[in-house]
């Protein structure tokens, strides 16, 4: 982004000279321009810390000296979360360079503005406490019940098309996601829940949706919002798509698969791709997710990949969320676990198959909301 590279060269030059040098002057200016050119696309741009990268929109950065310096900065002044809005100006943006260029022992507040925020990627519970910082995100998991029939039958009719190897409709699906947020964005209650997550026979359907919502929990408490949370929602909701390719005596069978049988398996991801791909209105970021969400953290799992392939913050997030719900639910070939086991399971895999600061995110969000975990079947 232009915006970084003119913010930390800004950032550099103040602290080299002074705030007041020519050149920072000149920097400021070139940052504002590149920021507005970018806010012309949303009302806000919003930069956080996820371990060691730099997230942009719920997309991690390609690692550069710039890029490198903002994160380096963002740590010193103990900043995990930046959000910049529709209508910055000058003082602002100054604001901004100074208080990243300062050290990281500076006794200066952090002090959010209207179009300018400061603060750590949180997750808030209950009231107000001290200490907390302005700006702070904060993420209201509400209670969302029964999903309506009319919705399953949708979904049911839409996975039956690729099935037929029809084109899939992709306005169902955004509606469906659209409902979640909308339910998410009106809740006020403080008494944060998390409504127990449904495991019914129609397993594809409530698999994804249940997916879909946790994916949904994980970005909103990372402060992602707008049309890239409505995104990650889609591609929660098909990143199993694949899986309609798959013959269901594999997929519904009670023991291990033999060889033959897991590499059909394992195909999926990879017609599920290429099945989105061909599909017109489907977020390029589900045709990532429906590739990647098997690939794990290290690299074991599958399709193959080349050497030095970047996975997408989504992709990781919906594995660490269908991991978590396959366990919770009973399936064919074994019974359901307990919200303890899983979280054990789940922390031992962190670092290895899983993101280990997602992962860490995760069981956050869910433990501290009381989560209810009820198996069917």
């Amino acid at each position: 982004m232009d915006f970084i590279r003119h913010l930390v060269t800004a950032m550099a030059t103040a602290t080299l000279y002074s705030p007041q040098h020519r050149q920072v002057s000149r920097l400021r200016e070139a940052a504002l321009a590149s920021l507005r050119d970018a806010l012309n696309a949303g009302p806000d741009i919003s930069l956080m810390l996820v371990d060691e990268e730099l997230i942009f929109d719920g997309t991690p950065l390609t690692t550069s000296m710039h890029v490198v310096k903002l994160t380096q900065a963002m740590k010193a002044r103990g900043l995990g979360h930046l959000k910049i809005r529709q209508g910055i100006g000058d003082e602002e943006v100054m604001r901004l360079i100074t208080q990243l260029a300062k050290s990281a022992d500076a006794d200066t507040e952090l002090i959010s503005t209207e179009y300018l925020r400061f603060g750590k990627v949180q997750v808030r519970f209950g009231q107000s406490g001290e200490g907390e910082w302005e700006g702070a995100e904060i993420l209201a998991i509400p209670e969302l019940g029964e999903i309506p029939d009319e919705e399953r039958f949708r979904f049911e009719e839409l996975y039956d098309e690729a099935r037929r190897h029809n084109k899939l409709n992709v306005k169902g699906i955004s509606e469906i996601v659209t409902s979640f947020i909308q339910t998410f964005s009106r809740e006020a209650d403080p008494l944060l829940t998390l409504a127990p997550l449904r495991a019914l026979d129609e397993y594809t359907f409530t698999h994804s949706t249940n997916v879909c919502v946790l994916n949904l929990a994980q970005a909103m408490a990372m402060g992602i919002s707008g049309a890239r949370l409505h995104d990650i929602g889609i591609a929660a909701m098909l990143h199993d798509i694949g899986k309609v390719f798959i013959p269901e005596e594999i997929l519904n069978k009670a023991g291990k698969l033999d060889e033959t049988e897991w590499e059909l398996m394992q195909q999926h991801p990879l017609k599920g791709a290429q099945h989105l791909l061909d599909t017109p209105g489907v977020p390029r970021l589900a045709v990532v997710t429906a590739f990647e969400h098997h690939l794990k953290y290290d690299f074991t799992g599958y399709p193959k990949v080349a050497a030095g392939w970047e996975q997408n913050l989504c992709s990781q997030m919906t594995t660490i969320s269908d991991v978590f719900d396959a366990l919770r639910t009973k399936r064919a070939y074994r019974g359901a676990m307990d919200y303890e086991k899983i979280s054990a399971i789940l922390l031992e895999m962190a670092g290895t198959e899983l993101h280990p600061t997602l992962t860490r995110n995760f069981l956050k969000v869910l433990g501290r909301v009381g989560l209810s975990i009820t198996a069917g079947g």
